[in-house]
């Protein structure tokens, strides 16, 4: 019972964060592009509770919390840019790349979102950083010859001063077959020597060789500048990796086993809970950067797919026909439905699997 309570709450913060963030993006473009929003809804359904706005916006706490909308004046399903072209405060009426701008800012609120909370994580709880502690001497290796052992701590090499095993392993790569000056301290004591490195091959590039590994690992906070630069990196490298594995599921059926829907987000999202806010917040990071992605994908239905509409009426200078969009938007609904249905069956069979 904790558990699911626990999920439960979870599933509920993360969603409710997303998505209030997501179509917030929409909203605030919508009101700087001159778009009269009629509703605000967080959930789908009956509303909970709501209240009207001065600007005349009812804003929504409905009973189904799996998504969320925003409702715009002349915006319909189908055919909206030709729904209240005359009316000022229209999302028909405005030019095209107003309404382009109105749809691409839900997912760009997301990305966002994640460069923020990661380097919020990163400011605060730190990264996780291996230290160049020696934790394991391969037998045979130019540290076993030099007599390095378990728990010696290397604090410079070629005098560079060593922080992290990362920068150790910089400098054993840089120097093939080279020969190092090494200082460590063992039991508080500081010792010096000189020895030769090895080499290995990886990828086809020779590189230096050691023969150590490193296993300990402290959590250090980044400066406000540092986190934000992480921030970006890591939103950047998990959205090269979805999009990766999105290709791979495409291309090669690869990947089947690690979709998910609502019941394994609200797993995840439990088990984050459980290990602690850092980890919660990071997750709730990296789902917002899929969030954003899946929310780009030209399928009809999606931001994606308006923003492949508007691409059309660059082109053609004109918008679609209605009855195009109609089918399109149609295709897409069904597609999205079956996707949702699958992935929850999925769920299902993993978790009772």
């Amino acid at each position: 019972m904790i558990d699911f309570l626990r999920s439960a709450l979870g599933f509920i913060v993360v969603l409710g964060v997303l998505v209030t963030v997501h179509e917030l993006g929409h909203y605030l473009v919508a009101r700087w592009r001159g778009v009269t929003v009629e509703a605000f809804s967080l959930g789908f359904g009956p509303a909970l509770f709501s209240r009207t706005d001065r600007h005349g916006t009812v804003w929504k706490i409905s009973a189904i919390p799996l998504g969320g909308y925003v409702r715009m004046k002349g915006w319909a399903e189908f055919g909206a840019e030709q729904a209240g072209a005359a009316d000022p405060g229209s999302f028909g009426s405005k030019r095209l790349s107003a309404r382009a701008a109105v749809v691409a800012a839900g997912p760009a609120a997301n990305f966002l979102l994640a460069i923020v909370l990661f380097s919020g994580v990163f400011a605060t709880a730190g990264v996780p950083t291996v230290l160049p502690v020696i934790s394991k001497v391969m037998a045979g290796s130019p540290a076993a010859a030099a007599g390095l052992a378990k728990g010696d701590r290397v604090v410079s090499m070629n005098g560079q001063p060593i922080g992290t095993f990362d920068q150790l392993s910089a400098v054993v790569a840089a120097h093939p077959d080279g020969r190092i000056a090494l200082s460590y301290t063992r039991s508080g004591e500081t010792h010096s020597l000189n020895l030769t490195l090895g080499t290995a091959k990886i990828d086809g590039k020779t590189i230096g060789r050691l023969g150590i590994e490193g296993a300990d690992v402290e959590m250090r906070r980044l400066s406000p500048p540092q986190a934000i630069v992480r921030g970006v990196a890591v939103t950047w490298q998990a959205t090269a990796a979805t999009l990766h594995g999105l290709w791979q599921l495409i291309d090669q059926h690869k990947g089947l086993n690690q979709l998910g829907g609502p019941v394994r987000i609200a797993q995840i999202s439990g088990q984050a809970v459980a290990h602690g806010l850092a980890d919660l917040v990071s997750f709730m990071a990296l789902l917002s950067v899929n969030l954003g992605l899946i929310n780009l994908v030209p399928i009809p239905v999606l931001d994606g797919g308006h923003l492949l509409f508007y691409a059309a009426e660059a082109a053609a200078g004109r918008a679609l026909p209605r009855r195009v969009q109609e089918v399109a938007l149609q295709f897409g609904a069904a597609l999205l439905v079956c996707l949702i249905i699958f992935v929850t069956w999925h769920d299902i069979a993993h978790l009772f699997g």
